[in-house]
């Protein structure tokens, strides 16, 4: 008889599957490289979601390609801060979450992990709009009620009780190459400007000269690199067998190390093809104020003469957001194990962080209405980006301290490049604020 669990379960529960996926020590080099696999695909949903496809198709409608190089940056920063988390969690076995509580103060780590829940929440929130929108425009679902139906998402999380890590790590193995399908495929139905994308990928401190480049770059920054998922990096990684010595570690960083930056570069070419997609079909071609997710899916049809683009779009959305709903879970309990010691049956946490989402989506889909899931897209990534120094800042202050990193700590080199980050991000951030005021 079925019965609803009582307690965390395997697999979103990263104290039961930590030390799971066994490592064979004597395999070759490819059959070890593919058992570290897994951790940097589930990390990199998070770059790909549906907010992410809000802020592309914005900046690619708007500017065309002259914001290709802020993904590009983006990306290339999220490399650098992922890397760091991944190794924090290897070379001493304690996710970042566990470390903060360890570390800090708990009115401090009371206030880390409102913030990390509010990151949580504020992605979740794009993936209830991103499905409820690909519901509407897949079956005419009107969108109150496709938000409404995003709660559904939880059957999926006690569908898997129990099972295995590399099981989740498969799905969203096959949800990623589903985006990527229809994304290049709808690439491949438009016409595209070779030498103006690869023009697109130069920095220039000119494409960000007024407001709303800005604007929307700070938004492809939180699209791209997202708060939470530097907590649960550190923790994920731990679900792989290594020895506990330091050859074992620097082996396992090592690999993790080549899973990051493959997956995150397959992001890096998901978020690039949707903002070239925006370009090509609507820049080009004089539409020029296409911000809403709905409004692109309806102009791509005529634009390229074919019924399957807008479908294609819409499948590709709906998976973008499906897929964060592994993420949003697992992260959810990285955070509460980690800050309050606290552990709830998956399923439950997934409707907390699904009903505090669902608040705030269908107010913003009742006041402002059925075109407005771009503008509230976009905002929450904004949100996600204001959020982001409060992550960082533990984390690089941890993997830069020789009493918990050891022979792992940060190098020179290594320490620079993480603060300018933090130092660009908070400016950034700060701007933001600033200009909302103003």
């Amino acid at each position: 008889m079925f019965g609803l669990p009582t307690t965390a379960t395997a697999p979103f529960c990263p104290s039961e599957v930590a030390g799971t996926v066994f490592i064979p020590r004597n395999a070759p080099f490819w059959k070890k490289a593919l058992r570290f696999v897994g951790p940097g695909l589930l990390i990199s949903i998070g770059y790909m979601d549906p907010g992410n496809w809000a802020t592309a198709v914005q900046a690619g409608s708007q500017f065309g390609y002259q914001l290709l190089f802020v993904a590009l940056l983006s990306s290339l920063a999220a490399i650098v801060l992922q890397c760091l988390s991944m190794r924090l969690g290897i070379a001493t076995g304690k996710d970042l979450a566990v470390l903060s509580r360890e570390n800090y103060s708990p009115g401090i780590n009371k206030f880390m992990w409102v913030l990390a829940e509010l990151s949580i929440i504020a992605c979740d929130l794009a993936e209830v709009l991103g499905c409820a929108l690909a519901f509407k425009l897949l079956l005419g679902v009107p969108l109150p009620y496709g938000v409404v139906l995003t709660a559904l998402d939880t059957v999926l999380v006690l569908g898997l009780r129990g099972k295995g890590f590399r099981q989740v790590e498969a799905i969203v193995l096959g949800l990623v190459l589903t985006i990527a399908v229809c994304l290049f495929t709808q690439l491949a139905l438009v016409g595209n400007d070779w030498h103006a994308i690869a023009a697109g990928f130069v920095p220039s401190l000119q494409a960000l000269s007024s407001r709303e480049p800005l604007y929307l770059a700070i938004g492809i920054l939180g699209a791209t690199v997202m708060p939470h998922n530097l907590y649960l990096h550190s923790s994920v990684v731990q679900t792989r067998v290594v020895e506990k010595n330091d050859h074992g570690k620097r082996e396992a960083i090592w690999f993790s190390r080549l899973d990051t930056i493959f997956s995150l570069l397959v992001a890096l070419m998901i978020n690039a093809a949707i903002l070239i997609l925006a370009a090509s079909a609507f820049h080009r071609t004089g539409n020029t104020s296409v911000t809403d997710l709905d409004e692109a899916y309806h102009l791509l049809d005529p634009i390229t003469g074919t019924a399957m683009a807008g479908i294609l779009f819409g499948i590709g959305l709906f998976a973008a957001g499906q897929s964060s709903t592994f993420t949003g879970t697992i992260a959810g309990q990285v955070i509460m194990e980690g800050f309050l010691k606290l552990k709830l049956p998956c399923y439950q946490r997934r409707l907390i962080t699904r009903g505090l989402a669902l608040g705030p989506a269908l107010a913003g889909v009742l006041m402002l209405g059925e075109h407005s899931v771009g503008r509230l897209l976009v905002m929450s990534q904004v949100v996600l980006s204001l959020q982001l120094p409060f992550a960082m800042y533990p984390l690089i202050r941890m993997t830069g301290r020789r009493d918990l990193m050891g022979s792992f700590v940060n190098s020179p080199l290594t320490k620079v490049i993480a603060w300018i980050l933090f130092a660009i991000i908070s400016a950034a951030n700060i701007w933001l604020v600033l200009q909302a005021f103003a």
